[in-house]
């Protein structure tokens, strides 16, 4: 099996061997990399397809839970499909993993079955007490495509769910985040059927997530996700946060990026950073 999270690697070493030229863009790498390298000792890579945005992000969330999250604890949850499809039955040309054409009651099968997967290894993993063993059951998770790959179809369920939220919530007149109205002003996705249609049924297959839908996963997820943008080096975007104004209870996840299109992991904070 291969580990969708490559083992860890110290960060300048990775850095070294990615970025060796003198181009302006190589210096400025090198740059980002050492100001990662002053709160984290190593980096993860991780496996560069469509989904590795939410791969990234899963895996450090997991890494780090120590409960379960008060949204994975409502009794109706797992109903979410269910009751999302009995409202909008456009929900039905809804793009499972690579199979196409499904038939509702499957639809709605199937995505329960991903939500109570999602549930079921948060807990686990969460009830783990010692970080080596957690890390080994998180590796382990990351190994088996099956449930990993179910896990993803979980994830932008949720964040299909919040998208109706925030767009009734808006048509209401209640206050929404601004990354909402930006979400829904595109051509591309003026309301969440045209979001399903046009970019969530694409996530995995022919595209990842662009910076507007790191907003909704955050959303979705309900933890913050800090984001080390490389090519920003040296300007106000270099470390960019997933929504800017987050909750102040929301958990934090670290993610490294070279082009906001592909996401890697720091670990290890170094101990100062820790203290």
């Amino acid at each position: 099996h291969k580990l969708s999270v490559a083992p860890e690697m110290d960060i300048m070493e990775y850095c070294r061997k990615e970025w060796r030229g003198n181009t302006p863009v190589a210096k400025r790498m090198r740059k980002g990399y050492e100001a990662v390298a002053q709160k984290f000792a190593s980096i993860r890579r991780v496996r560069g397809d469509n989904y590795c945005a939410l791969r990234a992000t899963l895996f450090q969330a997991l890494s780090q839970a120590t409960q379960l999250p008060s949204w994975l604890q409502s009794e109706d949850f797992t109903m979410l499909s269910e009751n999302l499809l009995s409202k909008y039955d456009w929900i039905n040309q809804w793009q499972l993993k690579e199979k196409l054409g499904r038939k509702m009651r499957e639809i709605r099968e199937e995505i329960k079955d991903y939500l109570i997967l999602l549930r079921k290894k948060w807990k686990n993993i969460s009830e783990i007490k010692g970080p080596v063993e957690k890390q080994e059951a998180c590796d382990k998770l990351f190994t088996n495509e099956e449930e990993e790959y179910s896990l993803y179809e979980a994830l932008k369920f949720l964040m299909l769910n919040t998208a109706i939220e925030l767009y009734n919530d808006d048509k209401n007149g209640r206050r929404v985040p601004v990354f909402s109205w930006l979400l829904f002003a595109r051509d591309t996705s003026g309301n969440p059927c045209q979001l399903m249609h046009n970019h969530l049924n694409h996530i995995g297959h022919s595209g990842g997530l662009e910076q507007v839908e790191m907003f909704l996963l955050a959303y979705a997820l309900q933890y913050t996700i800090q984001v080390y943008r490389l090519y920003k080096y040296s300007t106000d975007e270099f470390i960019t946060f997933y929504p800017n104004d987050p909750e102040e209870d929301w958990p934090v996840v670290t993610l490294i990026t070279e082009d906001d299109r592909h996401y890697n992991i720091p670990v290890r904070m170094c101990q100062e950073t820790v203290l």
